[in-house]
């Protein structure tokens, strides 16, 4: 069964920095991913994309984090960090680790979302 566990979340100053992890466990031998991301979603508001990054290291952000935010992996550990930095309280929401991918056996195309993790940030 997959899971995607996040940590590092927690109570930030505007201006500060924290660290998201997210740590991934139970693919299919034949799962072939084809993204990980992390996604934001604050009180009253939908679910946004924060960061993405490819298996070859693409990357993309989300208009209000580029150049604040980055987003990277490592790859022997399956796992995905988030680089928050100059931290606004907009940043404020629950933060979600993503994994797009598709079985090279059915060919079906999978969504995998971890439990979420808060991320506050104080004026």
């Amino acid at each position: 069964q997959v899971q995607l566990v996040e940590s590092g979340g927690g109570l930030g100053q505007a201006g500060g920095s924290l660290r998201l992890s997210c740590a991934a466990s139970g693919f299919a031998p034949m799962f072939s991913i084809n993204s990980w991301g992390w996604y934001r979603q604050a009180p009253g508001k939908e679910r946004e994309l924060v960061a993405g990054i490819t298996p070859s290291d693409d990357t993309n952000y989300g208009d209000s984090v580029k150049g604040r935010f980055t987003i990277s992996r490592d790859n022997a550990r399956n796992t995905v960090f988030l680089q928050m930095n100059s931290l606004k309280p907009e940043d404020t929401a629950v933060y979600y680790c993503n994994v797009k991918g598709r079985s090279r056996i059915s060919s079906r195309d999978r969504d995998y979302w971890g439990q979420g993790t808060q991320v506050s940030v104080s004026s």
